[in-house]
């Protein structure tokens, strides 16, 4: 496969990656912040990655139930993902989830609420779904 254009090496580099989320800056060794950027939304529009907050994306593929694009894994995943290698935010337990864990309660948490060390400010959703943060000390 030859690869000329920065979109084919920037294609090539997602399909080969284990991880599920991208940042522009992992691209940027190929080319400046505008066009990585500029290729980046050529690829949302294509389908081949989806974006879930400010400069995140995601791998995408088409919903058996629905037809539409979906992340290749669920919301809470990728944004403990995103947070923990991208962005380098310490993710812990949530108080729900150690709750549920310990029998305290028969409330099985939604996974939206993600336990961090330090703050964060950057919003992260998806198709009406976003992720809330429970900041431990």
């Amino acid at each position: 496969m030859a690869l000329k254009t920065l979109k084919s090496k920037i294609k090539y580099r997602i399909n080969r990656s284990k991880a599920a989320v991208f940042t522009p800056g992992d691209f940027f060794d190929l080319s400046d912040r505008d066009q990585v950027g500029r290729v980046l939304r050529q690829l949302v529009t294509e389908g081949a990655l989806v974006k879930f907050g400010r400069g995140l994306y995601a791998k995408a593929k088409r919903s058996k139930l629905t037809g539409k694009l979906i992340p290749v894994k669920p919301l809470p995943d990728l944004a403990k993902e995103a947070l923990s290698d991208k962005l380098k935010v310490k993710v812990v337990v949530s108080t729900d989830a150690t709750s549920y864990n310990q029998g305290g309660t028969t409330q099985v948490p939604t996974g939206r609420v993600i336990a961090v060390k330090g703050r964060v400010s950057r919003k992260m959703a998806f198709d009406g779904k976003s992720i809330k943060y429970q900041y431990v000390s």
